[in-house]
């Protein structure tokens, strides 16, 4: 346990900043270059490792998370993208006909290739997403615990995109063994900024501890539940990866 992490007094919740550009920049590079650093000193046998995603071993984890750092460093890309997960998508979610066709592009990559890619498209990818365009106030709807939201497409880029790269490191990590490379500065602030969504998503007063490098202690509100827990292991009942009851059943969007 990182004690002195632990230890400080609970910040209030309602004091953490949202993510928004330039800082959303940084982090959406930060994030890139540990996954393809993970993914390069893979051996050939954890690339078929299964993960906490049913339908994907490593090697498929990493085509997705290729296809979605290409897709989003020009319009051009993105559209085309979008166009083909709705196509593969047929009626079913979209977000899983979007997955699905960018692990069948980057299927027949091999790995160090496809890892040569991904560190190109890293930068490329956050420079795009960060800038102050007209698609950044276009709407998106999408479902969360069970209900249809909109979301501006700025949350999309500065949030959830850096999100689910870095939830992909966590599955890595999980699936081959390896201890994920796990700083305050940058998966700190990442798990700060899932605390803050959570606590607005459920509205509840809480104390809430979470240990190890990325965690940190924060409060919502008089009384209300005290949680104690890693704070890796939060974000993944967050995001649905693993069993949450009372206040952890609230979802986050990853």
């Amino acid at each position: 346990m990182d004690t002195e992490r632990t230890s400080r007094p609970a910040a209030r919740v309602e004091d953490v900043p949202p993510i928004t550009t330039p800082e959303s920049v940084t982090l959406a590079a930060t994030e890139t270059a540990r996954m393809a650093a993970l993914l390069a000193a893979l051996g050939p046998d954890e690339w078929r490792r299964p993960t906490d995603c049913p339908a994907w071993d490593v090697r498929a984890m990493a085509g997705h998370v290729l296809g979605m750092a290409e897709g989003f460093t020009s319009t051009r890309r993105m559209v085309a993208g979008m166009v083909a997960g709705r196509r593969r998508a047929g009626d079913g979610p979209f977000v899983d006909g979007l997955t699905a066709a960018q692990v069948e592009r980057n299927s027949a990559l091999d790995t160090a290739t496809l890892v040569r890619r991904l560190e190109v498209a890293g930068p490329r990818q956050a420079r795009w997403r960060g800038r102050d365009r007209l698609l950044r106030r276009l709407p998106m709807t999408e479902e969360v615990n069970g209900t249809p939201e909109t979301w501006r497409m700025s949350y999309l880029v500065d949030v959830i995109l850096t999100r689910d790269t870095w939830m992909h490191r966590v599955d890595v990590s999980r699936a081959t063994g390896r201890e994920p490379e796990l700083t305050p500065e940058h998966d700190g602030r990442l798990v700060a900024d899932v605390v803050a969504e959570w606590a607005r998503r459920h509205g509840r007063p809480f104390v809430l501890h979470l240990t190890g490098p990325a965690g940190g202690s924060w409060v919502q509100g008089d009384g209300g539940a005290e949680l104690t827990l890693d704070a890796v292991e939060f974000c993944r009942v967050l995001s649905g990866r693993a069993p949450g009851t009372g206040l952890l059943a609230t979802e986050v969007p990853f």
